[in-house]
C-alpha cells in the first residue's frame, strides 16, 4: 500500500472518530435536556432551557434548577466516570472484560460508604462518605492486581474479581447484620441497589471533586495506554514506567468509582458496556477510546435514568437495576465471544 493510501485511510478514520465523538456530544446534550424534562411534571425543552437561565415560572425554575439538575449532572459525570474507568482497565490489563464492577471495586466502595453509614461513623453528607469508598475501591483494585499478578490470564482475572466481589457483598451483609438500627438497615438496602433518585447540589459537590480527579488521572495516562497495547516490554523500551501506570490507574479508578459510589450506591456494567459499544466505531486504541466510552458512558446512565422515570411503576426502580438487567446479558454474550480464550483454545 502506498503512503498516498495510508494517509488517506488515515483521514478517512480520523473524521470518522470526529464525527463518533460529536454525534455522541449530540446524543448526551439532548439526554441532559430530557432527563431535566421527565418526571410528575412533564417540561418541554424549550421550558426546560428558560427556566434553565431564569425564564419561565418559579415553579418551572425550582424543579428544573433544584430538583433535577443535581440528578441530572449526577448521571452524566457518573456514567462519564463509570466509561472512562471501564476503557481504562481494559487499556491496563489488555483485556475487553476488564471493568471495575468486575472485578470489585464498586462492591469493595459500597462497602466502605456502608460501614460509615451503619455505625455512624460520620454524618452521612460528609467528605468521610466517599472517602471511605475510595479507600475501599483502591484496596480492592491493588489486592486484585496483587494477587492476579503482572501476566495473569483472563481466567484468573475474572476469579480473583469474583472473589474480591463476593467478599466485598459478604462483608457489606454482616455490617447491616450487625447494625442494630433497622430503618438503617433498609435505606443501606436501597442504596446498594444503586439509585439517583433525591440527590441534591450537595451531593454533587461531595462527588464531584474526586470524579473530576480520577477523570484528569487516568486522561493523563492515555499515551501510556497506547504504549502498553504493545505489551509491557516493549512499553518499557518506550519510556513507559509500567509500575508507574498501574499506580496512576488504580487511584485514578478507586477516586472516581468510589466518590461515585459514595453518593448513588452501585450502578454495573456501564464501565464494561461503554467501550465495547465504542470500539467497532473508534478502533482498538486505547488512547482515543478514553473520551468517546466516558461519553457513551454518560448516554447509558442518562437514558438508564430516564427510563426508570417513564416506566410505569407504583415504586420507584433503582437505576442500579436496569443497567444490570441490561449488562448481565451483554457480559454473558462477551463471555461466550472469548470462549477461546478462556477454555485455552478449545470450542
Amino acid at each position: 500500500m502506498s503512503i498516498q493510501n495510508v494517509m488517506a485511510t488515515a483521514d478517512i478514520a480520523a473524521r470518522r472518530r470526529a464525527g463518533v465523538t460529536a454525534a455522541l456530544v449530540v446524543l448526551v446534550v439532548l439526554l441532559v435536556l430530557l432527563s431535566l424534562g421527565v418526571g410528575p411534571v412533564r417540561l418541554s425543552p424549550s421550558a426546560v432551557i428558560d427556566a434553565l437561565f431564569g425564564g419561565g415560572s418559579d415553579v418551572q425554575q425550582v424543579i428544573v434548577q433544584q430538583i433535577r439538575l443535581p440528578r441530572t449532572i449526577l448521571g452524566f459525570a457518573i456514567g462519564a466516570m463509570l466509561g472512562l474507568s471501564g476503557a481504562a482497565m481494559q487499556g491496563l490489563l489488555r483485556n475487553p472484560l476488564a471493568s471495575p464492577e468486575l472485578f470489585g471495586a464498586p462492591q469493595s466502595a459500597a462497602f466502605g460508604a456502608v460501614l460509615v453509614i451503619a455505625f455512624g461513623l460520620a454524618d452521612v453528607r460528609s467528605y468521610a462518605l466517599p472517602v471511605m469508598a475510595i479507600a475501599a475501591a483502591f484496596a480492592s483494585v491493588f489486592a486484585l492486581l496483587a494477587i492476579a499478578g503482572r501476566n495473569a490470564g483472563l481466567l484468573i482475572l475474572i476469579l480473583a474479581g469474583l472473589a474480591i466481589s463476593s467478599l466485598a457483598g459478604a462483608a457489606t451483609a454482616l455490617v447491616m447484620n450487625l447494625s442494630s438500627n433497622p430503618f438503617v438497615v433498609l435505606e443501606i438496602a436501597f442504596w446498594l441497589l444503586g439509585s439517583l433518585e433525591d440527590r441534591s447540589f450537595h451531593h454533587v459537590m461531595l462527588a464531584l471533586p474526586f470524579m473530576v480527579a480520577g477523570a484528569v488521572l487516568l486522561l493523563s495516562q492515555r499515551h501510556a495506554f497506547r504504549a502498553l497495547s504493545l505489551g509491557e516490554e516493549t512499553a518499557q523500551s518506550l519510556g513507559v514506567d509500567v509500575g508507574r501506570l498501574r499506580l496512576m490507574v488504580i487511584s485514578g479508578v478507586a477516586l472516581g468509582v468510589g466518590g461515585a459510589v459514595a453518593v448513588s450506591g452501585s450502578i454495573g456494567f456501564i464501565g464494561l458496556v461503554a467501550p465495547h459499544l465504542m470500539r467497532p466505531l473508534i478502533g482498538h486504541d486505547p488512547a482515543r477510546l478514553l473520551i468517546p466510552s466516558a461519553l457513551t458512558g454518560s448516554a447509558l446512565l442518562l437514558a438508564a435514568d430516564i427510563a426508570v422515570r417513564m416506566i410505569p411503576s407504583t415504586s420507584d426502580i433503582k437505576v442500579g437495576v436496569l443497567t444490570s438487567i441490561i449488562g448481565v446479558p451483554f457480559f454473558l454474550y462477551l463471555i461466550m465471544r472469548e470462549r477461546r480464550a478462556l477454555s485455552g483454545g478449545v470450542a
